[in-house]
């Protein structure tokens, strides 16, 4: 028989459950004599639960199979199947549920085997104390809606440290894509930042036909001497942007002078041109990154005997990259005629730097540059086949430099064309007037 006592309005205090728990509590008193569960439902209808009775073990545990009993009250004696045998069955199959078992004085040996086969909570003798039954049941109450927070709580951290594994896989995705991004521009800045420089360089190059190409020519054989000499990218990718710009104070010098060689230079135009490299680096000044390559260009005319200029710094002193460019620089300005009235071959120009060991030259980088430019085993000539810009077709490699008409080297021999440049090539060409005709190596040869 089941018995359901009317909830009285709810109490507050220790026996309200907590937050999200259905109200009210359920009990579920157990006992095989009537007058005990009557008096077990006057001593717990004070209180906000619901109270349901069972008059036997196997009654009770068909209720419990029906209700979310949240505390079970057993009296030990009862024919049939006996308090400690039904709480054992409570524990095994609703271990959730609090118990409680009321006793007399002499069930005690019993009530020890209960209270460790069923893991009761407390027990209770009988006749009861009504207060002392009540509180009890609080505190297991108590008890059990600790346990259930503790549960949601660790549920809920559960779910948010999956949320913050989430949250935080997800950040790392976007902190990875956000850095491919700033890699890729930063490195079309790089791009841009060295074409600009390319760009001025060339068009430093414009005020004399002499000049075309040759900071180009001086800043890619510096950086392989720079590495040659065993610098670390960052300080080769420097000398080569030094090598691009080491004229760049020729901008303040008249027309007049570089259409001469140096050979024939007055005394005052001597002086005028050996103030070019302080210029140079007076005009990267206000650029902090460019610091480094502004020393490079201000010692590039120094010398390793020290007579060089402008600071008549030697040996060591000199900055390294500024010992390669003045290497490099002269090798070129002798095979172009800006040094002497007519050109010399590789071969000739080669010798006049050894003649310098020691003296112009830094004797070790000299060296190494005059290894790494021995002049290899003649090959057979490569055939260059002249095109016009309507058969250039993608992947067509220059064998020749392409110098426009107004002596700007456009495109350097072993540049590989593509769709993008092709199109350049043919605005550019429109613009102008007149035809192109580059030269491309046959297919197949590198």
């Amino acid at each position: 028989m089941n018995d359901i006592v009317a909830p009285p309005p709810v109490l507050t205090g220790a026996s309200t459950p907590a937050a999200g728990q259905p109200l009210p509590w359920t009990l579920l008193c157990v006992d095989d004599e009537p007058n005990i569960l009557s008096a077990l439902r006057r001593s717990l209808r004070t209180e906000n639960w619901r109270v349901l009775t069972a008059n036997s073990g196997a009654e009770a545990l068909e209720t419990l199979t029906r209700e979310n009993v949240d505390l079970v009250i057993s009296d030990m004696r009862m024919p049939g199947m006996d308090g400690a045998q039904l709480l054992e069955q409570v524990s095994q199959r609703w271990p959730a549920s609090i118990r409680i078992m009321l006793t007399g004085h002499a069930d005690m040996s019993a009530t020890v085997a209960a209270i460790n086969r069923g893991r009761i909570f407390r027990y209770l003798n009988k006749p009861w104390d009504d207060e002392e039954l009540r509180a009890t049941v609080r505190q297991g109450l108590d008890l059990l809606a600790l346990e259930r927070e503790k549960q949601r709580l660790e549920v809920l951290t559960q779910q948010q440290n999956a949320q913050l594994q989430d949250a935080n896989a997800l950040l790392e995705r976007r902190v990875e894509a956000r850095t491919a991004d700033l890699s890729l521009a930063n490195d079309k800045l790089k791009r841009s930042y060295l074409t600009s420089i390319k760009v001025f360089s060339g068009l430093l190059e414009l005020r004399e036909a002499r000049l075309a190409g040759h900071g180009r020519r001086v800043a890619d054989m510096a950086r392989k001497l720079a590495h040659a000499m065993g610098c670390a990218d960052d300080e080769a990718q420097q000398i080569f942007v030094a090598g691009l710009l080491h004229d760049i104070g020729l901008i303040g010098v008249p027309d007049t002078l570089l259409a001469k060689t140096a050979a024939r230079y007055t005394p005052q135009e001597i002086a005028l041109f050996h103030r070019h490299a302080a210029i140079g680096e007076q005009a990267l000044m206000p650029l902090e990154e460019m610091q480094p390559v502004a020393a490079v260009i201000r010692a590039h005319h120094e010398r390793f005997d020290g007579q060089g200029f402008p600071d008549k710094r030697a040996g060591n002193d000199i900055p390294l990259g500024a010992r390669i460019l003045a290497i490099v620089d002269t090798f070129d300005d002798l095979q172009n005629g800006h040094l002497v009235e007519t050109p010399l071959t590789t071969q000739e120009a080669r010798t006049v730097l050894r003649h310098s060991r020691g003296t112009q030259f830094d004797p070790e980088v000299l060296d190494v540059f005059l290894h790494i430019t021995e002049p290899e085993r003649p090959k057979p000539p490569t055939a260059a086949i002249p095109m016009t810009t309507d058969q250039l077709e993608p992947d067509m490699v220059l064998a020749k430099d392409l110098v426009s008409t107004t002596g700007v080297l456009m495109l350097t021999a072993g540049q590989s064309v593509n769709a993008l440049l092709i199109r350049r090539i043919r605005e550019f060409e429109l613009r102008e007037g007149g035809k192109l005709v580059l030269h491309i190596r046959p297919r197949g040869q590198g």
